[in-house]
């Protein structure tokens, strides 16, 4: 952050500061200005029940001997105007004798959608919108997707060699991407609200399927789906402390299901019709629980699943630079297809250099055609 920056992008560079820390409340950052473009205090959305970004600037205005009143705040995301765990933040801004707001972009969550806007203006606050809110909405994407859809932003991640093996035939993949990689996908890992992944992995690995390569206040909680409740309560998933472990499954079992649960299990029967975990129920169950973005970290079966079902929004790959032959497995397996247009339709988001892999985001087409809005109308 420097100071030849303006408010509105030193706001965006403080929401990145919430990346990993305030889920499942939105990432947001709040710049105060006096009149003559001094920065008054600043502030980021902290950890769920704690301030929102407008009333950390305004308290790091006031340790600073600094009297907001008849300033301007720069803030990522509408002020908020429901009480939650915290106060409104339009009330706190108000109080302050803010005198102008401009802000990045509406909050879709229906509890405020213009609302904050509208009690701003009737105190007599000056209100713009627009700066920076394609990139607000991207910080915040699984946010938006829980708000607009009621289901979590589903990011696939997945390693394969240059030649797409994500694991030899007898299941071997540790490891086909360097340290550099790995690291950088515990990062992803750590902005997710949970993780999801398959009973088979957690039976053939035994992980711990927690972030160790980066540095969190919070640990992503972690989704199991396993149909028929195979999941033993003595694997080393149940020992990362400050998570919740949620398992679905398609059949009822009182032992099985009474065993996870004194493991601290939360244990949800949502069969479909085919005796599987019905893939969209569980997605809007998530998006009950406050899940934004989901980080689907499983094998080639469960996958291709998601990405069958049109579930995938976002694909992360790391390429690895090795060739792997065939008969290994590829990350996703679902098929065989009868024609080229029955394929998922991807959009390069980002291709970057991590150590000797590569990094390649891409997203499927039309998957984020909502919510990014500029005015109050959402």
């Amino acid at each position: 952050m420097t100071a030849a920056s303006s408010p509105i992008t030193q706001a965006l560079e403080l929401a990145a500061q919430a990346l990993f820390l305030s889920n499942p409340n939105p990432r947001v950052g709040c710049v105060i200005t006096a009149a003559d473009g001094r920065v008054l205090g600043r502030g980021f959305t902290q950890q769920a029940g704690g301030p929102h970004a407008e009333v950390m600037a305004l308290r790091d205005a006031a340790a600073q001997g600094r009297a907001a009143s008849g300033a301007t705040a720069y803030v990522t995301l509408e002020p908020c105007a429901h009480q939650g765990r915290t106060g409104p933040c339009c009330d706190a801004l108000i109080a302050a004798g803010i005198a102008r707001v401009v802000a990045s972009i509406a909050d879709p969550n229906p509890l405020v959608a213009g609302q904050g806007f509208a009690r701003l203006r009737a105190a007599g606050v000056q209100v713009e919108i627009g700066p920076g809110a394609a990139e607000s909405r991207e910080l915040n994407i699984g946010f938006f997707s829980r708000m607009v859809r009621g289901t979590p932003w589903v990011r696939m991640k997945a390693a394969t060699s240059l030649d797409g093996v994500a694991a030899l035939a007898d299941g071997t993949s540790q490891w086909i991407t360097s340290p550099e990689a790995r690291t950088d996908g515990h990062a992803w890992r750590a902005r997710a609200c949970a993780v999801l992944t398959g009973v088979g992995t957690v039976l053939a690995d035994d992980p711990l399927l927690n972030v160790r390569g980066a540095a969190t206040p919070r640990q992503p909680h972690l989704v199991v789906l396993d149909s028929h409740l195979r999941t033993p309560p003595g694997a080393r998933l149940f020992d990362v402390p400050g998570r919740q472990v949620w398992i679905y499954t398609a059949r009822e079992d009182t032992a099985a299901s009474d065993a996870l649960r004194a493991r601290g299990a939360t244990v949800t029967a949502l069969p479909n019709a085919d005796g599987q975990v019905d893939l969209p129920a569980l997605l809007r169950d998530l998006g009950r629980r406050s899940v934004n973005e989901l980080h689907l970290e499983a094998g080639p079966r469960l996958s291709g699943a998601f990405v069958q079902a049109g579930l995938v929004d976002e694909v992360l790959l790391y390429l690895a630079p090795m060739l792997l032959g065939s008969g290994g497995q590829r990350l996703a397996d679902w098929g065989p297809l009868q024609a080229l247009s029955q394929g998922l339709g991807l959009e390069w988001q980002g291709v970057e250099r991590v150590g000797p892999d590569l990094r390649l985001l891409a997203r499927a087409k039309g998957r984020a055609d909502f919510g990014l809005t500029v005015s109050e109308g959402l």
